[in-house]
């Protein structure tokens, strides 16, 4: 039985406790969210690792993505990146290597990875038609579920699929038009794929088939977005709402076959229809999770994407998206190096914290209470330790240390919270 259905039936396994226990809830309550569809544990029969839940009254989780291109393949940085990103406090990791042996990437990644790992099936089954048959739209469904049980069967906890991209959705894309017509990569193959030969979408019209391969291994239906607007003039447009209301649907077929899912949202979305973004995505898919890339907030932070992303991150998180993607600084412009993962994960962690915070998630004001004590006491090594990077709080602080030890070397002997408790004790003693 899949996790789904042992919830369904009243029975709370040891996952669910364990993930119950590192969120602080009630582990009945997250039994029976899991029965709604409206959480999941991100975790393959065949991957050994420690379960990640991602939904519901629950701490926001975030995504990073690494993996090689055609112009860069090197398998050493990848595996540095997983190591900054399990750093750095990622929750999740995608593969969307398109360069050099993926296969054995990604089974490298599985044997070191202690998160969960996520891949975009179709970008492999992509590189092999390119392989075998000189062309991406020559692959046929067979070798593409291929690719997806393989996947399956080695032990990635969630595979993107991008099931909602119809060819009702390309006819409206060719009606009307965008500015940035698709930026989804693999929406763009498949995209690509349906024009030429002229055939529905395999990972919609056999979506049956994705649902028993999902079922064997117990693996997560990241169901993808491939019409996520990529600028802000394409955002909330008729194709994305479109393919959001078809992805609703597969949701609940998937919750029917005992099969996880979740959504997976926009992308550049302006501030003032974020919130209307979440809302619209909880309703019309019965509450499923809500997996998001930033969104970005503008369009034109090149460099800095990743602040516009966790800008956008923390509002939507607040208002009820579940898991971020991270946006790196190299967003738009490059494949990332390892700092700029840094940034990115760390970024989207504050925005994920952030959101918690405001919602009320168990235990999330806890640190900023800690800090805050230590900052009182002024317990550097209190406040080094509970920052996002206490590597460069150290490098900051010994850059310009200050002739006192216990200030900052802004205020130094002027220092605001010594200079107060010092005049309070004095008043004290009176």
């Amino acid at each position: 039985m899949t996790r789904i259905e042992y919830a369904k039936k009243g029975e709370i396994t040891e996952e669910v406790l364990r993930c119950a226990e590192l969120e602080g809830v009630n582990p009945e309550t997250l039994s029976r969210d899991i029965a709604e569809g409206v959480t999941v544990i991100l975790r393959n029969r065949n991957h050994k690792i420690e379960p990640i839940a991602v939904g519901r009254g629950i701490r926001t989780k975030i995504n990073a993505n690494i993996g090689t291109s055609k112009d860069r393949v090197s398998l050493d940085e990848e595996m540095e990146k997983l190591d900054v990103i399990i750093q750095y406090g990622a929750d999740a990791v995608m593969d969307l290597s398109t360069g050099g042996p993926v296969k054995d990437i990604r089974a490298l990644m599985l044997r070191k990875s202690p998160i969960p790992i996520g891949t975009v099936p179709i970008y492999e089954a992509a590189l092999r038609a390119a392989e075998r048959h000189g062309s991406i739209v020559k692959m046929t469904v067979d070798e593409l579920f291929a690719v997806i049980e393989e996947h399956g069967k080695e032990g990635v906890d969630f595979v993107t699929v991008h099931s909602g991209l119809t060819m009702k959705a390309v006819e409206h894309l060719k009606e009307e038009g965008r500015v940035l017509d698709v930026v989804s990569r693999g929406g763009a193959f498949l995209v690509e794929w349906m024009i030429y030969n002229e055939k529905e979408n395999p990972l919609y019209e056999y979506y049956d088939r994705l649902l028993e391969i999902a079922y064997r291994y117990d693996m997560t239906l990241s169901l993808g977005d491939g019409m996520r607007p990529g600028c802000l003039a394409d955002a909330t447009d008729r194709a994305q709402v479109q393919e959001l209301i078809t992805l609703g649907e597969l949701h609940q077929r998937a919750l029917q076959a005992g099969v996880q899912s979740m959504i997976e949202g926009p992308g550049h979305v302006p501030l003032h229809q974020v919130e209307l973004n979440i809302r619209m995505e909880k309703e019309l898919c019965n509450g499923a999770p809500f997996y998001v890339l930033g969104p970005l907030v503008t369009d034109v932070a090149m460099g800095y994407d990743h602040i516009a992303a966790a800008i956008g991150g923390a509002l939507a998180a607040w208002v009820g998206a579940d898991f971020l993607c991270y946006v790196t600084p190299a967003e738009h412009i490059r494949l990332p190096d390892l700092e700029d993962v840094k940034e990115g994960v760390i970024a989207s962690k504050i925005a994920a914290h952030a959101a918690d915070i405001a919602k009320g998630i168990p235990g999330a004001i806890q640190r900023d209470n800690e800090m805050a004590r230590c900052r009182k006491n002024l317990d550097w090594e209190g406040q080094i330790k509970h920052s996002f990077n206490p590597e460069k709080v150290r490098r900051y602080r010994a850059e310009r240390p200050p002739t006192e030890s216990e200030v900052c070397s802004m205020c130094g002997e002027f220092c605001a919270i010594r200079t107060v408790e010092r005049a309070l004790r004095k008043d004290a003693g009176k």
